[in-house]
């Protein structure tokens, strides 16, 4: 097997061969992470002719430490608070809240930038891959999916290109299934597994978002 991938969409492709099991489904929903997730997940949905949409998800930060999570909030309401934290801290439900408003915009601001009018797609019930560029520690990503937990998909597949060897371990406590193409030993940062791993722009996720929607039947 290569051990790097050309660019995203080559990854997404490489990806799709990975989750056939996924493949023609109804209930199939795939949900990159911006910016960088969306080319990969834009191959693997058009490979397994499922609707494509961003999950977009925004850190809740500790008042006064914002670098330590106390939960997270991601596309469609969903929502996740971390009980330990809370007690530890003892922040009051007043600063959650606060803390809920000001991500809440910022979340909004996003979802707008990137869907537009359109409100977000149906979790409930359906087959959710979540689609990323990689995995570096893996923190934001099961922020992401204990977030999206809180709207009762029937399953969550974690599906990136690659990640350290021990991601799967990481992960599969909140993730039904676990989907890697690479896992090389010693892992440094996602980029390094790329021959082309420029940003991905704004309008690159609106074009491919919007090109989707034409190519699913």
């Amino acid at each position: 097997m290569d051990d790097r991938f050309q660019d995203r969409f080559a990854a997404g492709r490489k990806l799709a061969q990975a989750l056939q099991a996924y493949a023609h489904h109804h209930d199939v929903l795939v949900l990159a992470v911006p910016r960088g997730g969306v080319p990969v997940g834009y191959e693997v949905a058009k490979a397994l002719g499922a609707e494509l949409d961003v999950l977009i998800a925004r850190k809740l930060g500790l008042p006064g430490h914002p670098e330590l999570a106390m939960g997270a909030i991601a596309s469609g309401g969903a929502l996740y608070l971390n009980p330990d934290v809370i007690a530890i801290s003892g922040v009051s439900r007043q600063e959650i809240e606060a803390v809920l408003a000001d991500e809440r915009i910022e979340l909004q601001r996003r979802e707008t930038q990137y869907r537009g009018a359109r409100p977000p797609v149906r979790i409930d019930g359906r087959v959710v891959i979540v689609v990323d560029d990689g995995i570096a520690t893996g923190a934001s990503m099961r922020a992401a999916v204990m977030a999206l937990r809180s709207q009762h998909p029937d399953r969550i597949v974690v599906a990136v290109p690659v990640a350290p060897p021990d991601a799967k371990q990481r992960l599969g406590d909140i993730a039904d299934d676990f989907i890697c193409v690479l896992s090389p030993d010693p892992f440094y940062a996602v980029g390094q597994f790329y021959d082309t791993f420029d940003q991905t722009s704004d309008e690159e996720v609106r074009r491919l978002l919007a090109r989707s929607r034409e190519e699913t039947p």
